[in-house]
């Protein structure tokens, strides 16, 4: 895959486009169609670089309930719902403990503080931060999934849009793992839903539909055979029909 005929955007540049209260649109699609995509893209999108490096690594550990609260929720289509994750920013070195609020307008809302992503505790302000700005106790809360992925930052030329893209997809939990390597995951980030997005359009024109994608409740689902899944079964056999997906890796009861 190239990426290399995007303009470069340096991350000190990018806090003109944080948008932590924003309207999300998701696609997912084979690995195949992503060079395409990025050819038809190229003149209205700059690509993220840190020292060079336009595929950036990510890490991820997301928090739940012992009786699975935020999956649920989410599972059952509740508005209104909450995830609560670290992630460490890998190539820059930057951590944050996390907190992605899904309101009933349809917005989601992102609140964060600097963590040390390697302590799977929380500290003292970490507590008060979680339990300040969402309904759960911190001593309920428990590991619940790791994830890893590499990442494409597209910025709108017009710094009103920001575009993700997540390859080599990868969830573990106790000793499960699954690997999702041929899956390309676009996420397009914008600060209201009328607002005109090229690459919106551009997959359009190559027939890939708005599709939402949670990371964490995938990941969940393929990982833990005992949760509730009938929401997330239609997707999931997607998913293997596109990526051509191993199926003897896991089980849909």
């Amino acid at each position: 895959m190239k990426a290399n005929c995007f303009k470069p955007i340096l991350l000190e540049e990018m806090d003109q486009v944080k948008l932590m209260n924003r309207i999300d649109r998701k696609y997912w699609f084979s690995i195949e169609d992503l060079q395409e995509v990025l050819q038809s893209v190229q003149n209205q999108y700059m690509l993220l670089q840190i020292e060079g490096q336009d595929q950036l690594s990510y890490a991820t550990t997301y928090y739940d309930t012992s009786f699975n609260e935020m999956f649920v929720a989410h599972h059952n289509g509740k508005l209104n719902r909450y995830k609560i994750r670290k992630r460490c920013y890998v190539n820059s070195g930057i951590s944050f403990l996390e907190i992605k609020f899904k309101n009933n307008k349809g917005r989601t809302i992102k609140k964060r503080m600097p963590t040390n992503f390697a302590d799977k505790q929380f500290t003292a302000e970490e507590v008060d931060f979680i339990q300040s700005k969402t309904p759960y106790k911190v001593k309920n809360l428990k590991v619940k999934l790791v994830n890893n992925f590499t990442r494409l930052t597209l910025v709108n030329r017009n710094f009103k849009e920001r575009c993700t893209i997540d390859l080599n997809v990868h969830f573990e939990q106790e000793d499960k793992a699954v690997d999702l390597n041929n899956l390309v995951i676009v996420e397009i980030k914008s600060d209201a839903q009328s607002s005109s997005s090229p690459l919106a359009v551009a997959l359009r024109n190559l027939h890939h539909n708005a599709s939402g994608f949670s990371k964490y409740c995938i990941g969940r689902t393929l990982t833990d055979y005992s949760l509730k899944r009938n929401a997330f079964k239609a997707k999931i056999r997607s998913i293997e029909k596109v990526i051509h997906f191993d199926q003897n890796l896991y089980k849909i009861v």
